[in-house]
């Protein structure tokens, strides 16, 4: 299998599972560069695991992830902490900022991991901080900071090295309503602005109106009437002798 041009991400037949029960369970999905896909579902239902298996942080037990033509599923670790390090952003419900570093250093790590050079990367950190409203916070340290100025801190470091896709997990859980509305509005902002692909999990609806598309996950599953036939069922070939689903949907 390759992965069709249109989607710069693609995953099929994904199963996983966690001590013995299933968390994923065979389910496909694709995202076209620049979209915003969110993954939806009531909690528990295995929206954290798929973005686990989208972004490289975990190994399908059965299944493949494509990126951008490389098969995820079968790269040498090394080979995925690198893509993941240089091509993918990170946002978690918490956003586990460094407390000995200042928030431009927090904001500005991917650029130093990948070799950039300290101004360089400063520069370019600054640069989020100040499009996420809390450019004033640079020399602070994160202990100094509100929650939701914390979370901001997390999306710049998401989006500081230019990463093809951000994948968020639950990003605006923890923070109040008028914080969620304003750091999803900046997230994705931002992300349309500079062509960034963005993959969101999160079980309120809310949510899942800012994005283009959404997938509905329940018990594992992909469910709804845009969720292509099981990877093991039959399918009726369509022109030239390809299947007629498409991921995509």
């Amino acid at each position: 299998m390759v992965a069709a041009p249109e989607d710069l991400l693609r995953a099929r037949g994904l199963h996983h599972e966690y001590e013995g029960s299933p968390a994923l369970l065979d389910v496909c999905v694709g995202v076209r560069e620049g979209e915003i896909l969110c993954v939806t579902g009531p909690r528990g239902c295995g929206k954290s695991t798929l973005l686990g298996c989208l972004s490289g942080r975990l190994v399908p037990a059965r299944g493949e992830v494509w990126f951008d033509g490389v098969p995820l599923h079968t790269l040498p670790v090394p080979a995925r902490e690198r893509l993941r390090r240089d091509r993918f952003g990170w946002i978690g419900s918490e956003p586990h900022l460094l407390p000995e570093l200042t928030v431009w250093e927090n904001a500005a790590l991917p650029l130093l991991l990948s070799g950039a050079g300290r101004r360089r990367a400063r520069r370019t950190a600054c640069e989020w901080l100040e499009r996420l409203d809390v450019g004033y916070c640079a020399r602070s340290r994160p202990g100094a900071l509100l929650q939701a100025q914390r979370q901001r801190v997390a999306i710049a470091r998401a989006l500081a090295h230019s990463p093809a896709v951000v994948f968020a997990d639950e990003p605006t859980a923890p923070l109040h309503q008028a914080d969620r509305a304003q750091v999803l509005r900046t997230l994705t902002t931002a992300a349309r602005s500079h062509g960034i692909t963005v993959v969101l999990a999160s079980h309120d609806a809310r949510v899942a109106g800012v994005a283009d598309r959404a997938v509905t996950l329940v018990d594992g599953r992909r469910v709804g009437p845009d969720a292509p036939p099981p990877t093991d069922a039959p399918v009726r070939p369509g022109p030239e002798g390809r299947a007629a689903c498409s991921l995509s949907a």
